[in-house]
């Protein structure tokens, strides 16, 4: 029996049968294969590294999209940054309030084979007139493109390895910093902080200088292992951060949700940060 097995943290891995390889390749940009696992049905993984499953993509897609959306309360205008495979593209345009989503993606290659082998990430989102797609790299996209600024900005990035590293760096949270309204909302993927500690203390230190409110939530996933995944927060807007349960569940209810893990008690829930979490962050603090 084939198997992939992942190793993205050194002395620790992941292991997926291979019931059936569907495609593999080197594109332009990386190395990806998309392959039938018999527990979390399709998978596909970029340079070695699982980004999505069928089975648990909910999970992960929601949080990004939700939190920041249901938190700003008016986004009229969103920014992807990455997400390929049209999960995060999906759960965006099922706010109704939503008038325009701009999508930057590396790598046309992606798009095109997560249509094809992971039709439901999309669901048809890339087909829907609100959604405006654009090959090109994301950190020259924020750095010059001069459109009209958004409410919402979600880098679905892969980990800060290969084509995915600049999407962790300075110059593309200033690009995002330029890009947004006044009270925007900036989130990001940022590892499994168990695995990858030094991530957190990275993008807090990067972020810092651009947003009054720099923080992170969190989200478990199955398939990137480890524990809690933290996704990066960035607002000028303290109070975004701390909207009232009664209000979220207005706004979700008003946009005609129904979430398979995201709930506004979550959401309130998810800016709890465990105390390890909490001693990355505290400056003098020794690592955990």
């Amino acid at each position: 029996m084939k198997s992939f097995t992942e190793t993205l943290s050194d002395g620790y891995g992941q292991t997926l049968s291979i019931d059936a390889c569907l495609f593999e390749q080197q594109t332009e940009h990386q190395h990806l294969i998309i392959f039938q696992n018999r527990f979390f049905g399709r998978v596909m993984a970029l340079d070695g590294i699982v980004q999505t499953t069928e089975r648990d993509e909910f999970i992960y897609h929601e949080m990004m999209v939700h939190v920041p959306v249901l938190a700003h309360g008016q986004t009229a205008r969103v920014l992807i940054i990455g997400g390929g495979d049209g999960g995060i593209l999906r759960e965006v345009l099922k706010h109704p309030q939503v008038e325009q989503v701009v999508q930057v993606e590396i790598d046309q290659a992606v798009i095109d084979l997560c249509r094809q082998y992971l039709p439901g990430h999309s669901a048809g989102a890339f087909d829907d007139p609100r959604a405006e797609i654009v090959i090109a790299d994301g950190v020259a996209y924020v750095n010059a493109a001069t459109p009209a600024p958004f409410d919402v900005i979600i880098s679905d990035c892969t980990d800060p390895v290969g084509p995915g590293e600049v999407l962790f760096s300075s110059e593309f949270y200033a690009g995002c910093k330029r890009l947004l309204k006044p009270g925007g909302i900036f989130v990001a993927q940022n590892g499994v902080v168990f695995m990858q500690p030094d991530e957190l203390l990275t993008t807090r230190q990067r972020l810092g200088p651009y947003f009054t409110d720099q923080s992170f939530y969190t989200v478990s996933v199955p398939t990137y292992v480890g524990g809690n995944m933290a996704l990066a927060w960035g607002c000028d807007d303290v109070a975004k951060r701390w909207v009232e349960e009664t209000v979220l569940v207005e706004r979700y209810q008003r946009a005609g949700l129904t979430c398979r893990y995201y709930t506004p008690a979550l959401h309130r829930a998810a800016f709890a940060l465990p105390a390890y979490m909490q001693s990355l962050l505290t400056p003098g603090a020794a690592s955990f």
